[in-house]
């Protein structure tokens, strides 16, 4: 898991160890470290910050060691987690009845899948969640979801195909109301983000529904294209997290950085498997330690 961009990180903190005393050479190391990043999906605005950062230190001498060069870089990288803030959605669902998520994603990035996981990691919790088909334009994602649902026991809202998503997604309000569900996951439809009718809709649901949490499922195998649609779908609907699918065969490593740096939002929870079970909490530092381990 992001091996990659780990051996990015070891290769610059081991060569620039050797060149403490040559500013030149420590300058000429950055902006191949920087281009480094950005082979292994780093975005280049991130790579530039960081780039630029570090540069700024040598100037000034601020980094006089191997060690310190480590902790520098550990900072910066944490930086930007912090600065996304995050969100304890276990916290959040307490805080009114029925808590209403909605999750968005183009087609292909396992969001239907990711919805069920949410779910079955919320009844572990405590709460009592209803999973919504609001996919009316694809009569296999209803099925889908459908499926889910009889594998999981977790209880479904479906529509008919064909009818209104935002209608659909309103209905399962009052239904959750009614029969004191604690939160409803509101499954939209895939969509490719170049596709404004279709993003058109996705407003309309998110006008209507006026859901509490509005989150973002990419997929991390694919690299830059999902931290372009996470910024698509910011800039069209609004995200307020991400959970990233195929983390554990995510190798290049840059992606989770990326979508923190960009669009300023926390990443919830990333997907690790095949299993209705295999869904955890996103924790920076233990992503950092994976990329970049502090020096002892």
């Amino acid at each position: 898991m992001f091996t990659k961009l780990r051996d990015v990180f070891k290769k610059f903190i081991d060569t620039t160890s050797s060149l403490l005393t040559s500013k030149e050479k420590l300058i000429e190391s950055v902006e191949e470290f920087k281009l480094g990043l950005i082979s292994r999906d780093v975005a280049f605005e991130v790579a530039e910050d960081i780039s630029s950062k570090l540069i700024e230190l040598i100037e000034n001498k601020a980094i006089r060691d191997k060690k310190q060069l480590v902790k520098t870089l550990r900072e910066i990288i944490l930086s930007y987690f912090n600065e996304a803030g995050s969100i304890n959605i276990n916290e959040l669902v307490k805080s009114r009845k029925p808590y209403k998520i909605m999750f968005m994603g183009v087609n292909g990035v396992g969001k239907t899948t990711t919805i069920a996981k949410v779910a079955v990691y919320l009844r572990k919790n405590g709460y009592k969640p209803l999973m919504v088909a609001a996919d009316t334009f694809r009569a296999a994602a209803q099925e889908q979801l459908k499926k889910h649902s009889e594998r999981t026991q977790i209880p479904i809202f479906m529509g008919k195909y064909g009818a209104d998503p935002a209608s659909v997604a309103y209905d399962s309000i009052q239904f959750a109301t009614s029969r004191g569900f604690d939160v409803i996951l509101i499954d939209t439809a895939g969509r490719m983000h170049t596709d404004i009718d279709l993003i058109n809709e996705l407003r309309k649901v998110a006008r209507v529904v006026k859901p509490d949490l509005k989150l973002l499922v990419v997929d991390a195998l694919t690299g830059n294209d999902a931290v372009e649609q996470a910024k698509f779908f910011h800039e069209a609907v609004g995200v307020d997290g991400f959970i990233v699918t195929k983390f554990d065969a995510y190798e290049e490593g840059g992606v989770p950085i990326s979508l923190v740096y960009v669009v300023k939002k926390p990443i919830l929870f990333v997907g690790t498997g095949q299993d209705y079970l295999d869904l955890k909490p996103f924790n920076p530092l233990e992503y950092l330690d994976k990329v970049l381990p502090a020096e002892n």
